[in-house]
C-alpha cells in the first residue's frame, strides 16, 4: 500500500475512532459556542464535510476519480425539496429519501464506472452530469428550471424543533448527520470491504488473485458514495429552502475534488478538516473581495502543496508522530 494508506492505517489504529471523533467533534461542537453569529455558515460547512466524505469514499478509497459528483448532490437536494412540496416535508424523511434516490441512480451507472479507466470514467462521469443538469434545466414543471425551488417549508426536526432563522436547528441538524455520516464511512472503511477498496485502489489488477470480486466492491462503493452525497445535498436544501441547478455544476464537483486533495485523500479526518477550512477560506476571500477571490483561493490552494504535502491529513499525522518521538 502506499505511504498515505499506511499513515492512515497506523493513526487509526494507535488512538482508535473514540480519539479522533472526540477532537474533530469537539471542535465542532465548540464552534456553536464560539461563534453564535456565524451558524449558518457552520451549517454549509457542515454540509461540505459530509459531501467530501463521500467523494473520499470513491477517489480516497477506492481510486474511482469523477467529474460529475455532484449529480448526486443535486439529485438529493432536489430529491428532498420535491417531496417536501407535496406535503412530505419531515426532514428525516426528505433525508432518506434522498439518499435512496441517489444511490439508485448511482447503482444504475456502476456498469460503465466499473469497467472503465481513469479517463474514460472522467468522462462519463463529467457526460452523465451534463446530462442530469441539463434534464433539470428542461424539467422546469418539476425543478423550477433556472430559478430553482425556493417554495416549500420543512417540518420541526422531530416533530418539535422549528427551523429558526437564526440557524440554531439548522447548525445541531446537520452536525448530527456529519457525525453519524462520518461514523457510519468510518466504519466502512476499516472494515474488511474498506481493506479491499484500498487493494483495488493500490492494484487492481492483482487483487482478484485473493479472490477479490473488483468490479462488485467498486459498485457498493460507488452506489455509497451517491448515496451519501444525496444526504449532504438534501441537507443543504432543507435548511436553506431552497434547490437550484448550481447544486448541479460542474463548479461544485471541480470544487469536491479540490478539497479531497486538500484534506489528503484516503484521510477521513485529513478530508473533514480540509473541506471546513476550503469553505471557511472561501467564505473570508469572497468578503475581502467579492470580484478577485477566486485568485487568493488559488494561490492559497498552490501554496498549500508545498507546505503540506499529501494534504492536511499526512501534515497531522507528521505532527503527531514528531510529538510522539
Amino acid at each position: 500500500m502506499s505511504t498515505s494508506s499506511a499513515t492512515q492505517g497506523g493513526f487509526y489504529s494507535r488512538i482508535g475512532i473514540q480519539g479522533v471523533t472526540l477532537v474533530l467533534f469537539a471542535g465542532s461542537i465548540a464552534s456553536y459556542f464560539l461563534f453564535p453569529e456565524h451558524l449558518a455558515l457552520l451549517t454549509q460547512l457542515f454540509v461540505l464535510m459530509v459531501f467530501a466524505l463521500s467523494y473520499d469514499l470513491l477517489q480516497g478509497h477506492g481510486g474511482i476519480v469523477s467529474l460529475g459528483h455532484a449529480a448526486f448532490f443535486g439529485l438529493g437536494a432536489y430529491a428532498a425539496a420535491i417531496l417536501a412540496r407535496t406535503g412530505y416535508n419531515d426532514p428525516l424523511l426528505g433525508l432518506v429519501f434522498a439518499a435512496i434516490v441517489s444511490a439508485l441512480v448511482a447503482l444504475v451507472l456502476t456498469p460503465i464506472i466499473v469497467r472503465g479507466n481513469d479517463f474514460t470514467r472522467l468522462l462519463v462521469t463529467l457526460g452523465v452530469a451534463s446530462l442530469v443538469y441539463e434534464a433539470a434545466n428542461r424539467m422546469r414543471w418539476l425543478t423550477g428550471g433556472a430559478d430553482g425551488l425556493p417554495d416549500f417549508e420543512i417540518a420541526p426536526l422531530l416533530g418539535l424543533y422549528r427551523f429558526d432563522f437564526e440557524g440554531r436547528t439548522a447548525f445541531i441538524y446537520s452536525f448530527a448527520v456529519f457525525a453519524l455520516t462520518y461514523m457510519f464511512l468510518w466504519r466502512v472503511v476499516t472494515s474488511p470491504f474498506g481493506l479491499a477498496l484500498r487493494g483495488i485502489r493500490e492494484n487492481a489488477r492483482r487483487m482478484p488473485a485473493i479472490g477479490s470480486p473488483v468490479r462488485r466492491h467498486l459498485a457498493v462503493a460507488y452506489t455509497l458514495s451517491g448515496g451519501v452525497a444525496g444526504i449532504a445535498g438534501a441537507v443543504l436544501a432543507q435548511t436553506s429552502r431552497f434547490a437550484s441547478l448550481d447544486m448541479l455544476g460542474f463548479d461544485r464537483s471541480a470544487e469536491i475534488m479540490m478539497v479531497a486533495t486538500l484534506g489528503g485523500s484516503g484521510h477521513m479526518v485529513g478530508v473533514s478538516v480540509g473541506a471546513a477550512a476550503f469553505g471557511w477560506l472561501k467564505d473570508v476571500l469572497s468578503t475581502v473581495s467579492p470580484k478577485y477571490w477566486q485568485l487568493g483561493l488559488g494561490i492559497v490552494l498552490m501554496l498549500s502543496v508545498f507546505v503540506a504535502r499529501g494534504g492536511i491529513g499526512s501534515l497531522l499525522d507528521r505532527l503527531r508522530f514528531r510529538r510522539s518521538a
